[in-house]
């Protein structure tokens, strides 16, 4: 294997399979949440109507004229907008967050999800080894993450991208994200990259074959074919293939590193070791017992922390600083490893060897939120109540777990919240 990893190695998108091909993606896998207050330059709306979206586009006409996009270009992409709360309810539900690693890997790593990114590597073979060589990012890394995002090109997005920005900028939860990512989606037509009818893309506003958000697609898009336009939007996927590489290259990935490597832990294993935070060479970790689950790992692939995305119970992984390089596209444990691991089996490599504890389910959004409260009344803050599981729960429910002496590898399980409701 190039990368010298043996792996038995998650939209933001989740991607079903069928009997004979893969599914649209429910939702885009990006932005990655984020906490974002609506200020005075982005008023929401007394109730959520096509009526009161059209009344806040008048308010927002002045802000965007102020940074520089054309009256004509505002006025043309903003005719005829309405007020999808399908959007809405879509945007409180984040898949990647809402399931189980092992279910999301059940889909996103399918065999039918291997196979199509093999022949899809295959169809595009010269087009991705000059995209490797210009831009230092593996082919089957910028194929998995195409996989993932649009199931190859199959699913890339019909929903008027203007129309849902607008919807989401005017709801107010994250008004100043999506108005920020709205001017970007103006600046892209004025700039005659596409017309306003090739506009489309998620319910979100990602675009193309790897769902580019407005924002991203101005700072990195790249136009590959030299044909005068960074498309991303039609059936040839080379813009976007490339636009993927430089996105990646951008955020520091390293060349012949990987994302991740599957390992074994040694009976007794610390699990307070199991922490972003504390890095260690590969060697330091062997000294420990921490070994591949087959063939070997090296020290030139840098400092890497151990990750238990599954708890104690599931499937051990030593990262490297390529994960954190992937989760500029989305910040979920279990895109990261989908897309790692897919990326892997597309290039001939094992599956996960470590069983999963499927019996464990996961925790509902009101047990979630539940969860976080219960964890910050005792003293272990959360820093937000927003029913994602992310890096700041996670540390919480460590702590917690060590203030009760029982095994502290921070999985957010029903036991856990159990044990607060004890309290």
């Amino acid at each position: 294997m190039r990368r010298s990893v043996s792996l038995a190695t998650v939209t933001a998108i989740l991607l079903s399979t069928g009997a004979a091909m893969a599914t649209g993606p429910m939702q885009s896998i990006r932005p990655a949440e984020r906490s974002v207050q609506a200020t005075s330059e982005t008023p929401k709306a007394a109730a959520p109507s096509t009526q009161g979206l059209r009344t806040w586009v008048q308010a927002f006409r002045a802000r965007a004229l102020k940074q520089g996009i054309a009256a004509s270009t505002f006025d043309t992409a903003m005719r005829g907008l309405t007020y999808d709360s399908d959007i809405i309810r879509r945007d409180r539900n984040q898949a990647e967050f809402t399931k189980t690693i092992w279910d999301y890997l059940d889909t996103a790593v399918s065999d039918l999800r291997i196979a199509n990114g093999r022949k899809a590597l295959a169809k595009w073979n010269t087009t991705l080894d000059r995209i490797e060589a210009q831009f230092g990012v593996e082919k089957e890394v910028v194929v998995a993450i195409w996989g993932l995002e649009s199931a190859y090109g199959t699913f890339r997005g019909s929903a008027p991208v203007i129309n849902g920005l607008a919807t989401l900028a005017f709801d107010g939860r994250r008004a100043a994200f999506f108005e920020s990512e709205l001017i970007d989606a103006l600046r892209i037509l004025q700039n005659g990259d596409v017309s306003p009818g090739q506009m489309t893309g998620s319910w979100a506003g990602a675009m193309g074959h790897t769902q580019f958000m407005p924002s991203s697609f101005q700072a990195h898009a790249v136009d590959f074919d030299n044909n005068g336009t960074r498309n991303i939007w039609g059936d040839d996927p080379v813009d976007a293939l490339a636009s993927t590489g430089a996105y990646l290259r951008h955020f520091g990935w390293t060349a012949d590193q990987p994302w991740g490597v599957e390992v074994q832990l040694p009976k007794g294993f610390d699990v307070l070791l199991a922490d972003r935070k504390i890095t260690r060479l590969p060697s330091e970790w062997a000294a420990l017992g921490v070994t591949p689950g087959s063939g070997e790992f090296e020290d030139a692939h840098g400092m890497a922390s151990v990750l238990l995305p599954g708890g104690a119970e599931g499937a051990a992984f030593l990262i490297f600083s390529n994960f954190a390089v992937l989760e500029k596209y989305n910040t979920a444990d279990a895109y990261v490893v989908g897309v790692g691991h897919l990326s892997d089996r597309i290039e001939g490599g094992p599956a996960i060897a470590h069983n999963w504890p499927r019996r464990l389910r996961a925790l509902s959004k009101g047990e979630r939120i539940e969860l976080q409260e219960r964890l910050t009344a005792a003293g272990f803050d959360t820093v937000k109540i927003d029913a994602k599981m992310g890096p700041l729960t996670i540390d919480a429910v460590r702590r917690f777990q060590q203030s009760q002496g029982v095994l502290s590898d921070g999985y957010p399980s029903l036991m856990v919240l159990d044990r607060l409701r004890g309290l």
